[in-house]
């Protein structure tokens, strides 16, 4: 790829320069700092900066980080805290209800100082992938492989039973984390090969996998996994079908969104309930518990409101940890950063190892976003740890080398599994899926070190079983 001047990267910077520049007006200083991510978006995908790969289309190559992870780990951190803002403002939906009364007169100073932080991020995110970005990758293996359907479908079978055995022992269990997710991401791609391949066997087998995943997903008690599944099933089918099934997807997405806050509000409740937490029992009752209520539309509308501007969105954490930080609470300087370097340690090799949940929710007390007797879990996310270190500076940084290794680590396992498909698509995909939201800064750094030390393991597997062959070099 061609150098770029580094100067060409200060246009990413213009809205947070802005909305900077205007911080004595919050709500437009807010506005500014928001619709800034949209046009981070614009720019990364323009070619200003730099020149996207070429190797394939869009499409084809959607799951690079300058597309997924920015699109999902960006718009989550950056996008989302509209609702929060229209809420404050006294808006539900489209409907204006009037301004709260008893509103802390510094809120809106302290949404739009956030916002500010977010797309300085955004912004530093970019930055560190395109700064990365060299394609074409040079490829230091080859994948050979007589069917590539019954490849994928072979690594979600093997990949399964042995993240479950790897979790009955302590010290292989932090393998089973990134198993499961290349098994599931095998497996989903292998579904979409089956429906294209019409391989009636691969694609019961690959029917089978993918409705294990999603019931699994339905019984987390969480909304994230269900909305992957069906977002991975998309993104992998959008190569075969093109962009025809985004009407369908994108509609089956949000309605998702509409239904899966009150859903598994409905399952923890009946979770709780049930004895010994019968979580099949939880499922059933929580979808008669839909069909059957007379005021659903309501009661949807009213628990997804709430999970938009409370879920959806972390700002209001944020807010708390700004205003704790560094006016009551000091900065951590590197701390976090060291003790995210602890946590990668095997606790078999250092049986006294902190409990890392324990050190993650103290920064939480401390900055009294919860309290010490509740049960509820606050880990401040990677951003807000970035700000807790080193303030405006820590943000920088800290999502610069995010975005940076998120890049490499893409490039990485082109070269060593032979291009895109298996590289990016499979490998990456399946082992690094924390970069797509992201976490504290102690597990973002155990699981991605984790997933590096995986990713060589099962190169070597592969090379073993010739499936990938080293290229000769000139």
């Amino acid at each position: 790829m061609t150098p770029v001047n580094p100067f060409k990267y200060l246009i990413l910077y213009i809205p947070f320069i802005i909305a900077w520049a205007t911080a004595a007006q919050p709500h437009f200083s807010y506005l500014v700092a928001w619709g800034g991510s949209f046009f981070i978006f614009f720019i990364s995908y323009s070619d200003m900066i730099k020149k996207l790969p070429k190797d394939l289309k869009t499409l084809e190559q959607f799951l690079r980080p300058i597309y997924l992870v920015q699109i999902i780990f960006a718009g989550y951190m950056s996008c989302t805290s509209i609702f929060y803002y229209l809420n404050a403002v006294g808006y539900q939906y489209f409907n204006f209800l009037g301004p709260k009364f008893g509103l802390d007169p510094l809120l809106f100073d302290n949404i739009a100082e956030c916002q500010r932080y977010y797309v300085l991020g955004h912004a530093a995110l970019v930055t560190g992938m395109l700064a990365k970005m060299r394609y074409p990758i040079q490829l230091e293996f080859k994948l050979h492989t007589p069917s590539m359907s019954n490849l994928l479908l072979g690594i979600s079978l093997v990949s399964l039973p042995l993240a479950f055995l790897m979790k009955q022992v302590g010290a292989l269990s932090q393998f089973s984390i990134q198993l499961d997710g290349l098994s599931f991401v095998s497996g989903t791609i292998a579904l979409a090969f089956a429906i294209k391949e019409q391989k009636r066997v691969n694609l019961y087998l690959s029917l089978i996998l993918f409705g294990a995943n999603l019931l699994k997903s339905v019984t987390s008690g969480f909304k994230e996994p269900i909305i992957v599944c069906v977002m991975l099933l998309g993104v992998f089918l959008l190569p075969v079908y093109g962009r025809k099934i985004i009407p369908v997807f994108g509609a089956l997405m949000i309605g998702l969104f509409f239904i899966l806050p009150t859903f598994i509000g409905n399952f923890r409740s009946a979770a709780n309930l049930t004895e010994g937490h019968d979580l099949a029992l939880a499922r059933d009752q929580s979808i008669n518990t839909l069909l059957n209520d007379q005021n659903l539309e309501q009661n949807l509308k009213e628990d997804n409101w709430e999970f938009l501007i409370t879920r959806i969105s972390e700002i209001d954490m944020f807010i708390k940890f700004t205003r704790s930080t560094p006016r009551y609470v000091p900065y951590y300087n590197f701390d976090i950063v060291s003790d995210a370097l602890k946590s990668a340690v095997p606790r078999f090799l250092w049986p006294w190892k902190p409990d890392m949940e324990t050190l993650i929710m103290e920064r939480s007390y401390a900055a009294k976003v919860v309290d010490r007797s509740s049960y509820v879990s606050a880990k401040p996310a990677y951003i807000v740890d970035c700000y807790l270190s080193y303030g405006i500076i820590g943000v920088w940084i800290g999502l610069f080398l995010y975005g940076y290794f998120a890049q490499w680590l893409s490039q990485k396992a082109e070269a060593l599994f032979g291009g895109y498909f298996m590289g990016t698509a499979v490998v990456f995909t399946g082992l690094f899926q924390i970069f797509w939201r992201g976490n504290s800064m102690e597990i973002l750094v155990n699981n991605i070190f984790w997933s590096f030390i995986g990713m060589y393991i099962i190169s070597e597997v592969f090379r073993m079983r010739n499936i990938l062959e080293r290229t000769v070099r000139n």
